[in-house]
């Protein structure tokens, strides 16, 4: 089983608990099964967006996307969400906040 971890700024904001806070219930639902999917190992709808990080695509309603970085193979901390329409932006916001070359500053914030 894998364990998850929202990453969190300086300021102890979290950008994905942001972002799932103003999702509809339906909408909310279906990011915690796909979620739940991963944590199973299911790493089927994930894909790499480069700078360590990655994305857990969830084609169900607006095309709802899970952006993370992996620390070891354990680990998955979550950087943000947004939907298809808005990929590109929160695929940037996600490389800015990957863990590559962060470790110890990821430890740190579990």
């Amino acid at each position: 089983m894998i364990g998850i971890s929202e990453y969190t700024l300086e300021n102890g904001e979290s950008p994905f608990r942001r972002w799932f806070d103003e999702l509809d219930p339906q909408a909310s639902a279906i990011v915690s099964i796909a979620i739940g999917c991963l944590v199973e190992g299911n790493t089927s709808n994930v894909k790499s967006i480069g700078e360590g990080a990655a994305e857990l695509r969830i084609d169900r309603g607006s095309g709802y996307r899970v952006y993370f970085g992996w620390d070891g193979k354990v680990l998955v901390i979550l950087l943000g969400g947004g939907t298809k329409r808005y990929r590109s932006r929160a695929s940037a916001l996600a490389r800015l906040q990957s863990p590559k070359g962060r470790q110890e500053e990821m430890r740190s914030c579990l």
